[in-house]
């Protein structure tokens, strides 16, 4: 198995893992740490199998997850945000570009507005009492799988052209 080969399979498993984080934050409102840890660990082998170099390249996307770790847990700590999703957040900011992870951060925005909008109808139709704990795993892990689509697609048809 080649270099792309491998990306290419690392690539199936963060979709698989973003997968998982959606169907396991439906279901039970949480996101394993085992999961968030995973997807973490395996951001490294995607970065030598990218050819990236030690510095600036590895210490750059560490650095955005630090960040993207510190804003997102401020906005847990409002309560706009679970711990589980601050996390997932932080693992998948180490596998992408930090332009595509704003990529990512847009269509997040978007999907989790739409999925609050609908569990606000959702709510209404139902005409239950209380807050709306939405699933925002789903709306991470729907852009992260966008992302990913996308960069294969881009990846492939520039290698393969």
């Amino acid at each position: 198995m080649n270099g792309e080969h491998f990306i290419y399979l690392l690539w199936g498993g963060l979709a698989i893992a973003l997968i998982i984080a959606a169907i396991t934050d439906i279901k039970s409102r949480q996101i394993s740490n085992k999961l968030n840890f995973g997807i973490a660990l395996a951001a490294p082998l995607f970065w030598i199998a990218s050819d990236m170099t030690f510095w600036p390249d590895m210490v750059w996307q560490i650095g955005i997850a630090i960040i993207v770790f510190t804003i997102f847990a401020a906005v847990f700590a409002m309560g706009a945000m679970g711990g589980g999703d601050v996390k997932l957040l932080a693992a998948v900011a180490l596998w992408l570009h930090w332009l595509t992870f704003i990529e990512l951060l847009l269509i997040m925005s978007i999907a989790g507005g739409v999925l609050t909008l609908l569990m606000m109808i959702g709510k209404k139709i139902q005409k239950q009492e209380g807050p709306i704990k939405v699933p925002y795993g789903v709306a991470i892990s729907f852009a992260g799988l966008w992302v990913i689509s996308g960069l294969f697609y881009e990846r492939y048809i520039n290698h393969f052209t």
